[in-house]
């Protein structure tokens, strides 16, 4: 049986584009080239999705945009087509059929449901979270909520709209009374930790506030919590499996955007300097989280470890990090599975869950 054909989607309108690129390029050279051929499909700032044939690397780098062969394409949401459609140079129109999708797409447009809603409506396997899930777990206001409801323990939590800006001054106070200093302003649909500010007073919060509605129009304001910033990836349909605990010690106040992607100093420990019955407690915590926000193929779920060893969940991010520092490829490289089966499992699971067999 021939190879099957894998479009690896990058790039996208997010404000987190560049980590996309990092990420896409790890994953392309991780893809068997033995099993599967590779489709490379990059989406620019501007949301034009593009066919690239060049090197690898200048993906990373951002030369692949100015790359001549370059080839305007979109993906077809009718299920006839089974793929994309490409722009001939001629100015025909050519079927590239796709047998599964790997979106290494992060932030919005990305993981929140959108493109998955696209690759549900044509009937293509892809790889992660599905609409519901993904658009569930991107929003931190029904993250907190969905959780709470399976018993599961998030930061106390206040959210506010956009349209409620004309009463920023009630809302903060709303806040300061359920809430105390220090607090974490986060746009509620970003990853990454753009956009996300710690506060420590009423002056800082208001700014913190309206820096976030840069980003989204509904913020989420959380109660700062003192503890240790942990870790765990989870892959798996019906019958998920979670990775060991990784730790963070961040070289920044909190664990932003520099201290994950810019700053050296940051550091991840693999497995996690806590008691072995407490990394059992938050594996398990993190299925349960998992199968409550209904994720498949994969994710990684954020906790704190508080006092008295209280677990606390963060959030959960459908489609991490997979650059070669990043926490979820790390954490499954420890319990013995290379980048390349990593993407084979990934890919794998896209397909049984779609009920297609390649064996």
């Amino acid at each position: 049986m021939s190879r099957p054909r894998v479009a690896v989607i990058f790039g996208g309108k997010s404000n987190e584009h560049d980590v996309s690129l990092v990420s896409a390029t790890h994953v392309i050279k991780s893809i068997s080239r033995e099993k599967y051929k590779v489709i490379r499909i990059g989406i620019t700032k501007k949301g034009h999705w593009l066919k690239y044939i060049g090197d690898v690397d200048d993906i990373e780098n951002g030369q692949w945009e100015k790359h001549p062969d370059n080839v305007p394409c979109v993906l077809s949401p009718d299920p006839l087509h089974k793929g994309l459609l490409v722009l001939d140079e001629d100015g025909s129109v050519s079927n590239l059929k796709i047998d599964c999708v790997f979106p290494v797409l992060h932030g919005k447009n990305g993981e929140d449901g959108t493109v998955q809603g696209l690759f549900q409506l044509a009937e293509i396997p892809f790889v992660g979270c599905d609409l519901i899930s993904s658009a569930n777990c991107m929003d931190k206001e029904l993250t907190h909520t969905i959780l709470e409801a399976h018993g599961i323990k998030t930061a106390k939590w206040v959210a506010m709209t956009e349209s409620e800006l004309d009463c920023l001054n009630d809302k903060c106070k709303e806040m300061e009374s359920k809430l105390t200093y220090p607090m974490f302003v986060k746009p509620a649909n970003c990853g990454s930790s753009v956009g996300i500010s710690k506060v420590n007073n009423y002056d800082e919060l208001k700014n913190a506030i309206k820096l976030a509605f840069t980003h989204d129009a509904k913020v989420v304001v959380e109660q700062g919590l003192v503890g240790v910033e942990c870790e765990c990836a989870v892959m798996g349909n019906d019958k998920p499996v979670a990775s060991t605990i990784g730790e963070i010690e961040a070289a920044n106040e909190f664990y932003d955007y520099e201290a994950k992607y810019e700053n050296s100093a940051s550091k991840t420990i693999i497995p996690a300097r806590f008691d072995e019955n407490v990394i059992d407690n938050i594996r398990e915590l993190a299925i349960k989280a998992y199968k409550a926000m209904g994720c498949g193929g994969l994710a990684r779920v954020d906790f704190f470890l508080c006092a008295d060893n209280e677990i606390i969940l963060n959030e959960i991010n459908t489609l991490p990090g997979h650059t070669p520092i990043s926490m979820y490829p790390k954490l499954m490289e420890y319990g013995g599975m290379s980048f390349a089966d990593q993407e084979d499992k990934l890919i794998t699971l896209a397909l049984e869950r779609a009920g297609v067999d390649y064996e």
